[in-house]
């Protein structure tokens, strides 16, 4: 299944608010749909720290071409977290294709907290190491947009984009 591509998709997403997050950023929205059935406590995660406006200003710290943009780090830096402790990885078989929403970690499997990354194409390697916390239902064209970073030097970016607004569907003004 191709991700972003789909009105059933975004469909279910407007059904479920709760599990739906409004990404925004300066060239339009992303529409992610959680994915609790999969990763319960990281969908939990990203749906508090969105209602409180963690996310709000955020940059776009590490972007890769052809791969994910990453994000949610207060830092800046991709060694920065939230307040709240790290979570126990959720690893599922739900493939890394274009459009799922990953949460970043270390190399230890259960320290993911607040960073989160988004593919852009499908990214085998991931499957079955890092937890699929959702995916994108409408917006991918705006994700392709997000500046990328310098190979050379991991994808970090200078200048990098931010997320203007982050929040869950439910809370939406």
């Amino acid at each position: 299944m191709t991700l972003a591509a789909g009105p059933v998709a975004a469909q279910q997403a407007a059904s479920d608010p709760q599990n739906t997050i409004y990404l925004d950023t300066k060239d339009g929205r992303v529409v992610i749909r959680l994915r609790p059935d999969l990763a319960p406590k990281h969908a939990e995660r990203i749906r508090t720290l969105a209602a409180q406006g963690f996310y709000n200003g955020l940059k776009f710290h590490r972007v890769i071409e052809g791969f994910m943009a990453q994000t949610g780090d207060p830092t800046g830096t991709g060694s920065g977290g939230s307040p709240l402790p790290n979570l126990p990885a959720e690893f599922s078989a739900r493939p890394f294709e274009r459009g799922v929403v990953g949460m970043a970690r270390t190399s230890d499997p259960n320290s993911a907290n607040s960073q989160f990354f988004i593919t852009f194409a499908s990214s085998p390697w991931l499957n079955g190491q890092y937890t699929v916390v959702g995916e994108v239902v409408s917006g991918m064209e705006v994700v392709d947009k997000i500046k990328k970073g310098d190979k050379n030097a991991g994808g970090m970016v200078q200048n990098p984009d931010v997320i203007v607004k982050m929040q869950p569907a439910a809370a939406a003004k």
